[in-house]
């Protein structure tokens, strides 16, 4: 039997404390010790569950693991032993086993000294017939930008049974750069001042992150599941490089990655990957959806193609425009999954199709319909737009005009690798449904390819970063989202001014993704400015009307 989680086994989990307290009250965190980051769980089957926490020693701690139905730990329950690690940065880990499908369970962990973690809540995947399962979709939290309002609304809720986070989870700028000085929010502290490249760099950042009392508490009342973004590396990271990586002064590429990895899988309630295992995975949501979780950035992403460096040089504009469209803006060669992940896809899908199940959702990071700049776009920039922004939409307008997208680093930029990836889900077969993150702002698209429609897509919006109305400042945002919408067939909404979350409501016969908008990031509230919804009917492939 399914056990319902009530308001006042909500409210028990209250009593530890964090929804209490303020972001520069944690920001010591990093240096304290014992239970300094609350408790996460994820990657959920039908009999297991990871989860975390970390617990800061004398060196490596033995903590016990105590897991049960009851908020209160009465009666029968389950016990295991963690470590923490000094070399893991003191992070724990139990992978539980043995439980029941589609069951809400609460875990702590406690320490030799019998000091106690807060208490988490999580759940099994269902087995099965499956009627309803709803997912939270989070994506690009920069924390010195505003405050996680969207993490706060959504912990409130009680009707959320699993969290996706798309990536950009956290920014490696230094103190000053995105946000400047002036666009930051006081208060809302980061660690280290500087870029993060080393290894101790990335453990700082995360702690000074993970210190946030909404981003702990969505992690203790749902399992996640996640994949890194570019910015959990560096910015328009890649295989062999990235934007914001210098080799001259930040060293080799290679040693980055590494360290970045190994401190995401450290920090975030995820499986480590010491066998060599696949960076990809799938989740099984009874008979009703599978959820496929890929990687797009350090496994078999190609380099982004480079306009500017196409355009250097040339007096004729129009014509090297049209060049680079039909040569390296359609290189069959270029990945963005590399051909072994996508050869997975392909199969996973025709398999979770064949065996009944009625919804194939990928979860992913990168915004895949089609986006080109309306031609207007030129004259909504604000007069004190910085130059870069200027140059920026006057080519991306020159762009549009031959064809060419807004945005190379996304699906856009890589047009064979998503035509590939879509005639797959076309193969199978597939109740399509494609989630997404990355560009701060929320869309809902009809994928399509050359033999008609493939699937929907829902992007979601950021929990803070700021969208296209940062640049586009001289426009009214509806005024300008309803250009992008004219100028983009497979584009049926979007909003290009405000932060929040998705979530996604699965049942048998359809699928709706609900954007919830928060009224502020810059100042602490989860009061809502509004939401909108789309729905896929199973088997159309296409939003309804």
């Amino acid at each position: 039997m399914t056990i319902k989680i009530d308001r006042r086994q909500l409210m028990a989990l209250g009593t530890f404390g964090l929804g209490a307290m303020s972001a520069p009250a944690y920001a010591s965190m990093a240096s304290a010790r014992g239970f300094t980051h609350g408790v996460a769980s994820g990657e959920p089957s039908q009999n297991s569950v990871l989860l975390w926490t970390r617990y800061v020693g004398g060196g490596d701690n033995k903590l016990t693991v105590e897991m049960a139905q009851n908020v209160d730990f009465s009666g029968a329950k389950m016990v295991g032993e963690a470590t923490a690690s000094a070399s893991r940065d003191y992070i724990a880990k139990f992978v539980a086993p043995d439980l029941s499908e589609n069951q809400w369970y609460f875990y702590r962990f406690i320490a030799a000294d019998g000091s106690t973690s807060s208490t988490g809540r999580t759940r099994t995947l269902p087995q099965g017939p499956t009627e309803k399962f709803n997912l939270g979709v989070f994506g690009c939290s920069n924390m010195p930008f505003g405050y996680f309002n969207a993490y706060a609304h959504a912990a409130e809720r009680n009707d959320l049974d699993l969290i996706m986070h798309s990536g950009d989870y956290l920014y490696e700028y230094p103190v000053g750069t995105y946000p400047s000085t002036k666009e930051a929010l006081a208060g809302r502290t980061l660690d280290p001042g500087h870029e993060i490249v080393q290894l101790a760099d990335y453990r700082l950042r995360y702690a000074a992150y993970r210190s946030d009392p909404d981003l702990q508490r969505i992690h203790q009342f749902y399992p996640m599941v996640a994949m890194w973004d570019d910015h959990e590396f560096t910015n328009d990271a890649h295989m062999s490089g990235a934007q914001n990586h210098q080799p001259k002064t930040e060293g080799d590429w290679e040693v980055r990655k590494r360290a970045a990895e190994q401190v995401y899988r450290e920090w975030m309630p995820v499986r480590d990957r010491d066998d060599g295992g696949p960076l990809w995975s799938e989740y099984q949501i009874g008979d009703l959806a599978t959820l496929f979780l890929t990687e797009s950035r350090i496994g078999g992403r190609s380099e982004p193609a480079d306009l500017a460096a196409a355009l250097q040089g040339q007096e004729n504009i129009q014509s090297a425009l049209e060049t680079f469209r039909d040569t390296i803006w359609q290189d069959p060669e270029r990945q963005m999954l590399g051909a072994v992940q996508e050869a997975w896809l392909t199969e996973a899908m025709r398999k979770s199709r064949t065996s009944g199940t009625k919804w194939q959702v990928w979860g992913q990071q990168c915004v895949m319909g089609e986006l080109k700049l309306p031609q207007e776009a030129v004259n909504w920039l604000a007069d004190d737009a910085p130059a870069f922004a200027k140059a920026r939409v006057a080519v991306g307008a020159l762009a549009a005009k031959v064809g060419l997208p807004i945005n190379l680093d996304s699906w856009d930029g890589y047009p064979q690798a998503r035509e590939r990836a879509l005639m797959g889900a076309q193969e199978a077969d597939a109740d399509l449904i494609v989630l997404s993150g990355d560009s701060h702002n929320g869309w809902a698209f009809n994928l399509e390819t050359g033999s008609g429609a493939a699937g929907v897509e829902f992007g979601g919006h950021s929990v803070t970063s700021p969208g296209l109305e940062s640049y586009l400042s001289g426009a009214d945002p509806a005024t300008a989202a309803r250009a992008v919408r004219e100028t983009n067939d497979q584009l049926q909404w979007c909003n290009t001014s405000n932060r929040g979350y998705m979530t996604v409501s699965l049942t048998p016969e359809k699928a709706t993704s609900t954007w919830h908008f928060l009224d502020t990031v810059r100042a602490k509230s989860t009061v809502l400015k509004g939401s909108e919804s789309r729905t896929v009917m199973r088997g159309q492939r296409s939003l309804m009307v």
